[in-house]
């Protein structure tokens, strides 16, 4: 950042190819040293969104008081943290040959400042929750101009971004990563297991809890959950890949219940406790979008303001302004309106890398560009659009986005099964025009970060209708994506429906694509049928007809 505003923002994943890539962020740190046209050398000042000693404490002090239990999680993650982790300060300015001071800043009060200090909001209550940062899983607070204050917490190992991941691992999904996919089951289930799952933990009517610890284990093994656990609902740990029988669809919908449940208290507390207007979420549980829109309609708060990056990644963002704002004490400058913060390509940069692999191509002016676009979507061809500065954050917001019609309920199969390779319960979020959203969905804000859900108005829109009539929508507006606010409208003007699918361009498995490589290596792998990169569109029929070479050349390892 630079001056109060943000002038680049990415993850490493985004550059390595690695979902989640814990290494240093050195691609990252040179792609925004690189927008910003600076060297190490122009940097005032370095901040880190965790106090690694302090969370070095933490996991010492925790694996002593399960200590002989703790052992084997004990040999396996100490010596990391004393070989690397808790040595952050020197790694930093060794890898960046930085000379300057670097500033360590609680990881929850990183959260609270993603969230307020670039909220439009001078004054507004601020929820965190994740797994853990150092002590803390959950805290409140109240921002003001630029200042914050953290109110209250809950510490670890009493944690309901570890609660859900503990149910999540036991459903046979992904820990810290697949608890979306939990969210997405959960319609397909009936809450029939809340009673088990609340006898699991003691929650108070604050939305304040105490986990009971004999069912869990992750404050010393490595491992969710104990036999306890197991023995308490009957039913082994569903197997990665496993079938998902009934039971797991009714745990899904009792986890999802019971977590809105613990939200709404908390946020109804908050509420009370500090009579403000305005709310401002983080933390990765903040990135339930089913549990937001309960806490826009339902928690009492007039604005609800959610950091669009609200996982650890936000933490970077949030350190940043906490330096500016809180600690050198300058006034608020910059709103995070939407978050196309990453790498862009010129025409020229995508035309060289199309031309030196002798790719197929088209190139249309930007008004034919669009039209054509609109009309393959019409036509029922799922499309790659790769333009613009690409997403900071979990969600493709259409810079690096696959879209489809809407109206074709085919479209969501074909998109899930042959195109992402992922699961087919998993719902598709729509991209709905700004102005047009209150005639396809119930809600009365804008949603440009796809965060919150909303019950669908007209059965017109099958493929991103979720099985319980709802969708977590995008809404777009001209100023801040114009190339895909105008492809949509497009689409409308030849459809009459301002709604299209919109996922991210990936595959199950790797991160959001970055380049035009990569752009192109999930196109020639996937059965999408044309790729979008202004000024050019890809045909796949042309490659196969007149390009095989390109075809093989970038195949999938």
């Amino acid at each position: 950042m630079k001056d109060g505003k943000v002038v680049a923002a990415a993850e490493e994943e985004r550059f390595t190819r690695k979902k989640h890539d814990s290494d240093f962020p050195i691609n990252a740190i040179e792609f925004c040293f690189k927008k910003a046209g600076i060297t190490i050398d122009d940097v005032q000042l370095v901040g880190f969104y965790d106090k690694p000693f302090l969370k070095f404490e933490r996991i010492l002090e925790t694996y002593l008081d399960s200590w002989p239990r703790s052992y084997v999680a004990f040999r396996s993650a100490v010596p990391l943290w004393l070989k690397e982790k808790i040595w952050i300060p020197d790694i930093i300015k060794k890898k960046l040959k930085y000379k300057g001071e670097v500033y360590f800043i609680e990881h929850h009060m990183s959260h609270a400042a993603s969230a307020f200090l670039v909220s439009p909001f001078r004054e507004a209550a601020i929820l965190t929750v994740d797994g853990v940062g150092e002590w803390a899983t959950t805290t409140y607070g109240v921002g003001r101009d630029n200042k914050i204050e953290i109110l209250k917490e809950i510490h670890f190992p009493h944690s309901l971004g570890l609660f859900y991941s503990a149910m999540t691992y036991y459903l046979g999904f992904k820990v810290n990563s697949a608890e979306y996919k939990v969210m997405g089951a959960a319609p397909y289930g009936e809450p029939k297991y809340i009673d088990k799952i609340r006898e699991l933990m003691d929650i108070k009517e604050d939305g304040s809890f105490a986990m009971d610890m004999r069912y869990f284990a992750y404050n010393y093994r490595l491992k969710m959950i104990s036999r306890k656990f197991e023995e308490h609902f009957g039913v082994p740990t569903r197997l990665p890949e496993g079938k998902i029988e009934q039971f797991h669809w009714d745990m899904a919908a009792s986890l999802q219940k019971v977590t809105e449940e613990i939200v709404l208290k908390m946020v109804r507390h908050i509420k009370k406790e500090t009579n403000l207007d305005n709310l401002c979420l983080a933390g990765g549980v903040a990135l339930n979008c089913v549990a937001n829109e309960r806490i826009l309609k339902e928690g009492g708060f007039k604005n609800i303001y959610i950091q669009p990056a609200a996982g650890d990644a936000g933490g970077a963002m949030g350190v940043a302004f906490y330096i500016w704002n809180s600690i050198l004490g300058n006034e608020r400058s910059f709103v995070l309106k939407h978050n196309y913060l990453g790498p862009e390509y010129t025409r020229e940069e995508v035309k060289l890398f199309l031309d030196k692999n002798n790719i197929v191509y088209k190139e249309y002016e930007r008004n034919e560009l669009i039209k054509e676009s609109a009309r393959l979507i019409a036509d029922q061809k799922v499309i790659g659009l790769f333009q613009g500065r690409m997403e900071w954050g979990p969600r493709a917001l259409g810079n690096r986005s696959i879209i489809a019609d809407a109206r074709n309920r085919e479209n969501w199969k074909r998109v899930n099964l042959k195109i992402k390779f992922r699961e087919s319960f998993r719902p598709f979020a729509p991209t709905v025009l700004e102005d047009r959203a209150k005639e396809y969905f119930d809600l009365d804000v804008p949603s440009p970060f796809m965060l919150l859900t909303a019950p669908v108005l007209k059965d017109s829109v099958p493929a991103v209708t979720h099985v319980n009539n709802t969708a977590r929508l995008q809404t777009v507006n001209r100023e801040d994506n114009p190339l895909y606010y105008d492809l949509i409208k497009g689409f409308d003007d030849l459809t009459g429906c301002p709604v299209i699918i919109n996922t991210s361009f990936n595959v199950r498995g790797e991160p959001i694509v970055c380049s035009p490589e990569d752009a192109f290596n999930c196109f020639m792998n996937t059965e999408m049928d044309y790729l979008v990169m202004p000024p050019f569109i890809l045909e796949k029929n042309a490659m196969s007809r007149e390009n095989g070479a390109a075809k093989n050349k970038f195949e999938l390892d």
